[in-house]
């Protein structure tokens, strides 16, 4: 039977939507139903799925199931996970494919499905191509049988590998999906460990879990400070993005903390590329560029950044946002236990404390990540007619991902979520004059095509 998914939902590098509202179970068969068919088209015949801690997500998985089923593919399920645990059996099992039900950092009301498929992140056009099939109903049939595999203990066991310096650390798992990985990997690590929320809860009583909101860290700031920590750890909802802090409550943004691991690795492999996404901060870049390694900007995503590292050859790579990629001693995918492990041993291969690290970065004034909504189908022409704008003035803009604006004063950037009906929005500057000039020249470019100005985020 054909099917029409919510066009809302079919985001560049992953499906998601609002349960009850655009999205629901019989979404979920469909996809299972066009993944199994264009896992089928390549000879495949195996997938493995998961899901992350939502309370919509153990019915989102059932209808899946039973959707790749009948697309006449053998399902792996490995249950209740982070997404990253989902990518390690992917990589490890004997699987052609493989899907995690996830709504990541979104509201608790949100779900969705990421999706690979032979070892290549799955979006963009394949996405389209699932809503494609839907609707004329042009997919595979068959019986696939279910198979669980429990995958849990030899996860754990592969990030705890080569795991060096002990310190007192803070984790705060945010009620989400990382929280029992968590629990199990600070028994393999050397060290002290302070854990905060690790049970598993789809309702976030705590705090929301994205990291990359400084408000939801005031837990894990305040446990650094009781305890007199070195430093904490964060991850979100679906475990694939880290935060940091450090002993003094210092947030250690994600373009910092990939700058803490480019130097063991670009160490080791000299000349390697790394790549960050077009929010991190010029002296991320720099700082690439100076230990000897190819800097490389991108797009933010993902599934963007993992085809990126397959294309150059990069060994590492980051977002803003928490996304950290290894591909020199690991499998290429973001997974945020992995990344604190990395970080630790980089830590402490640098001979200084998180701390001092962080006193070492330069100083900048910035405007954080800032999301701003606006209606689903205006989010990318308002970005259009930016653009169109700053080429008239001619601007000196990049427009790898939305635009990033470079003046006197330092560099704007505004483009389209990928994830939320929004325009993601950052800027940095030397001082705070600068900082007032640049948000002043991005509300210009708002007002001008009808959107309220970035002050109205914070009334």
């Amino acid at each position: 039977m054909a099917h029409v998914f919510h066009p809302g939902i079919l985001r560049e590098y992953d499906i998601r939507g609002v349960v009850g509202r655009t999205l629901g179970e019989t979404d979920a068969h469909a996809l299972g139903r066009g993944f199994a068919t264009r896992v089928r088209r390549v000879g495949g015949m195996r997938v493995a799925v998961g899901y992350d801690g939502r309370l919509s997500s153990p019915m989102l998985e059932a209808a899946l199931v039973a959707g790749l089923r009948a697309g006449g593919v053998d399902v792996v399920r490995i249950g209740l996970g982070p997404s990253p645990m989902l990518y390690f059996a992917e990589a490890t099992l004997e699987v052609d494919g493989a899907v995690q039900v996830t709504g990541s950092h979104n509201p608790g009301d949100h779900n969705g499905f990421k999706m690979v498929l032979q070892h290549r992140a799955f979006f963009g056009d394949d996405i389209q191509d699932i809503a494609a099939l839907a609707v004329t109903g042009d997919w595979t049939e068959g019986a696939g049988s279910v198979a669980n595999v429990d995958v849990l203990d030899t996860y754990v066991e592969r990030l705890a590998e080569g795991a060096i310096g002990a310190y007192r650390i803070g984790w705060d798992c945010g009620n989400g999906a990382a929280g029992p990985v968590i629990e199990q990997l600070v028994k393999l690590l050397p060290g002290e460990h302070h854990l905060l929320f690790t049970q598993v809860d789809g309702n976030f009583p705590n705090h929301h879990p994205d990291p990359g909101v400084e408000a939801n860290l005031s837990d894990l700031k305040h446990l650094v400070a009781a305890k007199r920590l070195d430093f904490g750890l964060a991850f979100d909802g679906d475990g694939d993005r880290i935060g940091a802090v450090d002993a003094l409550g210092r947030v250690v943004w994600g373009d910092q903390i990939l700058a803490v691991l480019a130097e063991p690795v670009l160490r080791a492999h000299p000349g390697a590329t790394v790549i960050a996404d077009v929010k991190a901060s010029r002296h991320l870049f720099e700082r690439i560029a100076e230990l000897g390694g190819k800097p490389v900007m991108t797009r933010t995503g993902h599934s963007v950044i993992k085809s990126e590292m397959a294309q150059t050859g990069a060994q590492l790579a980051g977002e803003m946002s928490g996304h950290i990629f290894f591909a020199d001693d690991y499998y290429g995918y973001d997974d945020a236990a992995y990344a604190a492990v990395r970080l630790i041993r980089a830590i402490h291969e640098s001979g200084r404390s998180l701390t001092q690290l962080k006193a070492a970065m330069p100083a900048v004034v910035d405007l954080p990540e800032r999301r701003l909504p606006v209606d689903e189908t205006r989010k990318t022409a308002i970005v259009g007619e930016v653009l169109e704008r700053l080429t008239a003035a001619g601007a000196d803009f990049n427009p790898t991902d939305g635009a990033r604006v470079t003046t006197p004063d330092g560099w704007w950037l505004l483009r389209a979520s990928n994830t939320e009906a929004a325009l993601t929005i950052r800027a940095e500057a030397g001082d705070d004059a600068g900082l007032a000039r640049l948000i002043a020249a991005i509300d210009a470019h708002l007002i001008a095509s009808g959107v309220l100005p970035i002050g109205s985020l914070f009334t």
